[in-house]
């Protein structure tokens, strides 16, 4: 059981699949290609449900991919040990993800011109979820209560450091052409609309019956069943026998956690650190 984080830059990451000598590399003179894609994400934000439907826009629906290769392989983390490896050794277009922040990210993203996916989703409810999945797991710091979680997740304590200054840095790419903002909230009111619009950005086309095929197989149910997608081949010595990455798949579930004292200081956080947004940028409430 890790008993506390592994730090880099002054920010905390998992104890396993992590080493200060790989991500220094990562971050400094890793080169992203022109034909890359490239999905970031905050933790617990949907990016397991990202990677899955960009796996299947790539094999136009088929599933033979997704059930035959973990999705570390298929779309491996930059910042990981073994995904740099994994990226290092790849040839031609690569899908890698990674949820660095803007500020670690090897520089040579910011003259390519490699599509770049961020998904976002409500703080609280990446909170709720994070703590669930940082609990059932053994990467990183132990996790006694949601109460002692919630602290950690306002002051950034938490692996990948701060949401807010997560998403503050990746927000100034929002109005670059190779640059797709998402929300965990569209994709879960239309997901075959945001499905559309990936592929636009992609500039993939598919016809209806693959469309059809990216939307049954990326759905909550089906991914929960897929052993390549949901973690559960991970071995016991890293996660509990009670862990599910597809937990609930819902929003606003953080309403059925946070106490009212909580959803009130969470929300003077928020209004202080995000004040200079424009509201409808984001999707909730």
């Amino acid at each position: 059981m890790a008993d506390d984080y592994m730090w880099f830059e002054g920010l905390p990451f998992p104890v396993f699949g992590f080493s200060s000598e790989v991500m220094k590399e990562a971050c400094s003179t890793f080169v992203i290609k022109d034909e890359d894609t490239v999905m970031v994400a905050y933790p617990k934000s949907g990016t397991n449900w990202l990677m899955e439907i960009l796996c299947l826009i790539h094999s136009k629906g088929d599933t033979k991919w997704i059930q035959s290769v973990p999705i570390w392989d298929r779309s491996p983390c930059l910042e990981t040990d073994v995904g740099y490896k994994c990226l290092n050794e790849s040839e031609g277009p690569r899908l890698l993800m990674s949820h660095l922040p803007i500020h670690l990210f090897p520089k040579s993203l910011f003259t390519s011109k490699a599509k770049v996916l961020y998904i976002m989703r409500n703080p609280k409810d990446v909170l709720v979820s994070g703590y669930y999945f940082w609990s059932m797991t053994k990467l990183s710091k132990k996790i006694e209560s949601l109460e002692q979680y919630f602290k950690w997740f306002i002051q950034g304590n938490v692996p990948y450091g701060s949401w807010f200054e997560h998403i503050r840095g990746w927000m100034s790419m929002r109005d670059r052409k190779n640059f797709l903002l998402l929300s965990y909230e569209e994709l879960q009111k239309d997901p075959r609309s945001t499905i559309e619009k990936i592929c636009q950005f992609l500039g993939k086309k598919l016809n209806p019956e693959e469309l059809d095929s990216v939307l049954k197989n990326s759905s909550f149910h089906i991914m929960k069943q897929n052993k390549m997608s949901n973690f559960k081949i991970l071995p016991e010595t890293l996660i509990s026998k009670h862990f599910s990455l597809t937990r609930k798949g819902i929003c606003g579930d953080w309403k059925n956690h946070f106490t009212v004292a909580q959803a009130e200081a969470f929300h003077k956080v928020y209004q202080e650190k995000m004040a200079d947004f424009p509201k409808d940028l984001f999707p909730w409430e």
